[in-house]
């Protein structure tokens, strides 16, 4: 027997029984509501911090999942997220909340796959355009010749070198393979002088084109695929962090942190 139960005369135990059980049930129910309103404001102040504006939250539910909670923002969306609002869903991504906003933690995972991808990626196997003294950081950048924002982007590289960036140019025709796109760009990869090459190719300048054997348009295509990468200029920072489109040279600085 329950040691605590022994020293209770027998004919109380029923009775001390039916009270622990009362108890409970009485926790129970207090706890529930008591946990939405910690949920509700630890998730206002996350998704306000992580909006930059306020955002109010109209109601807390249970979900049909155990342990998921329904959340419908005020005028806005209904969002999945923890019981006890540490977590919450947004757009199928998973984000841990805090006080001064929210962290995507599938974006973090996204980060680390891509850095492993480019990785795996011979810098031999990329055009890139080096500054003249310190590297401070560098951007892998997938293009195309016939992409007008990889063009204005290109015509910021020696912007981006003199800020200390380095940028490592991959191959994402965006017509597919084959195309016009992926032979211009081939014809880039197996010049002598990649750099100019692709320079004027990005120029409009019409040259011999040379779809070289071995050239490694194809490979660099896929692999942006399987990164997400469905437009171009797409750049990725060298801690994984893909910024789909043009952003200028001091945009992009601010972003490495070197602004």
């Amino acid at each position: 027997m329950n040691p605590i139960l022994a020293s209770v005369p027998g004919d109380t135990i029923p009775r001390r029984l039916a009270t622990l059980l009362g108890a409970l049930v009485a926790s129970c129910v207090l706890s529930g509501p008591a946990l939405a309103e910690d949920a509700r404001d630890v998730l206002t102040a996350s998704l306000s911090a992580f909006a930059g504006q306020p955002v109010g939250i109209e109601s807390i539910k249970p979900s049909p999942a155990p342990g998921i909670s329904e959340v419908q923002i005020a005028n806005g969306p209904m969002i999945y997220a923890t019981e006890d609002g540490a977590y919450f869903f947004l757009n199928g991504d998973l984000h841990k909340t805090s006080a001064l906003g929210a962290t995507n933690l599938t974006e973090e995972s996204r980060a680390l796959a891509r850095t492993e991808q480019l990785a795996s990626i011979s810098i031999d196997d990329m055009v890139v355009f080096k500054p003249k003294g310190e590297t401070r950081d560098y951007i892998s950048v997938f293009t195309d010749v016939t992409c007008f924002y990889c063009q204005k982007l290109h015509r910021e590289v020696n912007q981006l070198n003199n800020m200390g960036i380095e940028v490592r140019y991959l191959a994402f025709p965006r017509g597919g393979i084959p195309s016009d796109g992926a032979t211009k760009l081939a014809t880039a990869w197996c010049a002598d002088d990649r750099q100019t090459t692709l320079t004027e190719l990005k120029a409009g300048v019409e040259m011999p084109l040379n779809d070289c054997a071995d050239n490694p348009v194809a490979a660099q295509y896929e692999i942006g695929q399987q990164m997400g990468v469905s437009g171009t200029p797409a750049i990725i920072t060298s801690a994984g962090k893909m910024i789909p489109g043009y952003r200028p040279a001091a945009d992009l600085a601010a972003v490495l942190g070197l602004d």
